[in-house]
C-alpha cells in the first residue's frame, strides 16, 4: 500500500470525522473511535462508510 503522506494527514473518518490510522498488512485506514475500517484499493483509499469493514473487539488497532 503506497499512500500520499500529505493526503494521510487530511484524511478523517466520513462517518465521525476522526483521525484514520494505516494497517499495511490489511490495506485499510482504521479509524478506532467507529470500530470501522475503509479498503484501499489500487492506492485509492475507499472513503465510504457503505464499505467499511466493522472491527471486532480483538481487531482494534492503536496507532504505532
Amino acid at each position: 500500500m503506497n499512500l500520499d503522506p500529505a493526503l494521510l494527514e487530511i484524511l478523517v473518518c466520513p462517518q465521525c470525522r476522526s483521525a484514520l490510522f494505516v494497517d499495511a498488512d490489511a490495506g485499510e485506514l482504521i479509524c478506532n473511535a467507529c470500530a470501522l475500517a475503509y479498503p484501499v484499493r489500487d492506492d485509492i483509499p475507499v472513503m465510504l462508510v457503505d464499505e467499511a469493514r466493522p472491527l471486532g473487539d480483538a481487531a482494534a488497532t492503536t496507532p504505532a
